[in-house]
């Protein structure tokens, strides 16, 4: 096997695996440095090995193996260090003892994860791209995109957050009731960032990491259990059944993203559309208002069209525009100016994209130019629309997104000066 072959197996087993073994390793040796060190150490094994013994037949459990070895191999000086004990005294212990240990979770270890990270000591941005960097196996770079700032800002966060949590002697523990409650905020939009990572990837083949939304998702149905009155809970579980029971109409089959208009809604998950649409009225029953109710009653009206041209796009403008009020951040504006030209056209739409373009949040965001581009070629300004879709190109890191720009620029042909 090519080194490069053996190489593109193990990142693909760490990106897949990595959020789900950090967390144990964390718990057990309870130093964030060491259980990274430990993970590392496996990744650098299955660099070293697969390209001569090959690339094992699970790779993700490989890893995982080789990681918990080299944690147990700690823990085993550790406790020389701290005892009195031989070397000899402690050989003699089954290694099934030191398993047992790694394996006694008394809840499930990325939801503890979650909640230490979202330790109030820490801002909540910072809680939110260290939860990312843990659970999410994301990179330093994949984090920076989802905040809008440069990689080095980001990577200077979250070396001080983990400094924080080490100096502070911050537990990697499940809170009591009135501390989850305070820590929810930050953990209800890690778990939306890591679906949002795994619905539209920042980087990578693929339009979609499904494993991270089947994650996130589980997240969130354990969060229900853990806080059943708590109706954003049942909100955000609501907002990301609806979202990814279209998952297999998003994309081709070379991971390219299908709009929304043009996926074949057969497709689509009904068995999540039902939860999801059960799970929000539960939410609303709670009389609890928020900002991941409002997003679900917009993926609920989505779900509910049984095609395109039956969406109810005046009442998602509406449901955007009074989302604002929650979160108004640009993003949410860049949706409400694009549901507003679903409902009364391309050009009332580039009229409110026009007073986002000042935003420095949204110079480099993708998909701001993508729908700009969009609109301007609904619109007939072919010339523009070239330009637009070009910027967003420019911007696209995801190989499949970047596929998807360059069909778009085709379609368009051959544009002459008066465009």
């Amino acid at each position: 096997m090519s080194v490069e072959a053996a190489r593109a197996a193990a990142a693909l087993a760490w990106r897949e695996e990595s959020g789900r073994i950090l967390p144990g390793l964390i718990r057990m040796l309870g130093d964030w440095g060491a259980a990274e060190e430990a993970l590392q150490d496996a990744l650098e094994t299955a660099l070293q090995r697969w390209p001569n013994d090959g690339v094992p037949e699970r790779p993700g459990a490989w890893l995982t193996t080789t990681a918990r070895r080299r944690a147990l191999d700690l823990m085993r000086r550790r406790t020389l260090r701290q005892t009195s004990g031989s070397a000899d005294e402690l050989q003699a212990r089954s290694p099934t003892d030191w398993e047992a240990q790694l394996d006694s979770a008394i809840a499930d270890d990325q939801l503890r994860a979650i909640f230490t990270c979202c330790h109030p000591a820490l801002a909540l941005e910072v809680q939110t791209a260290l939860t990312l960097a843990t659970l999410g196996g994301l990179r330093t770079e994949e984090i920076a995109a989802a905040f809008l700032v440069p990689a080095p800002t980001m990577a200077q966060r979250l070396v001080r957050a983990k400094r924080k949590i080490r100096e502070a002697g911050i537990p990697f523990e499940a809170p009591s009731e009135l501390r989850r409650r305070e820590r929810l905020p930050g953990v209800l939009h890690t778990v939306y960032l890591i679906f949002n990572e795994g619905y539209s990837a920042s980087q990578g083949p693929r339009l979609l990491r499904r494993e991270l939304c089947i994650d996130a998702i589980r997240l969130a149905r354990l969060l229900t259990e853990l806080m059943p009155e708590e109706a954003e809970v049942h909100g955000l579980a609501a907002l990301l059944l609806l979202q990814d029971s279209r998952r297999d109409a998003r994309e081709t089959p070379d991971g390219r993203p299908i709009r929304l208009e043009d996926q074949d809604r057969g497709r689509w998950d009904q068995s999540q559309v039902e939860e999801g649409l059960g799970r929000l009225d539960r939410a609303i029953g709670l009389r609890q208002p928020g900002p991941y109710q409002i997003q679900a009653a917009i993926a609920a009206l989505h779900a509910q069209a049984k095609t395109a041209e039956a969406t109810d796009w005046k009442q998602i403008a509406a449901l955007y525009e009074g989302l604002q009020t929650w979160l108004p951040n640009p993003i949410i504006a860049l949706n409400h100016a694009v549901a507003v030209a679903m409902d009364q056209g391309p050009e009332a739409g580039l009229r409110l994209l026009g007073n986002l373009a000042q935003r420095e949040e949204l110079s480099d965001y993708r998909y701001y130019h993508a729908a700009q581009a969009d609109l301007l070629g609904r619109a007939g300004r072919r010339a523009e629309a070239k330009r637009a879709y070009q910027r967003a190109l420019s911007l696209a890191e995801n190989e499949g997104e970047q596929r998807f720009l360059q069909e778009r620029l085709a379609a368009l042909g051959e544009i002459g000066p008066e465009g």
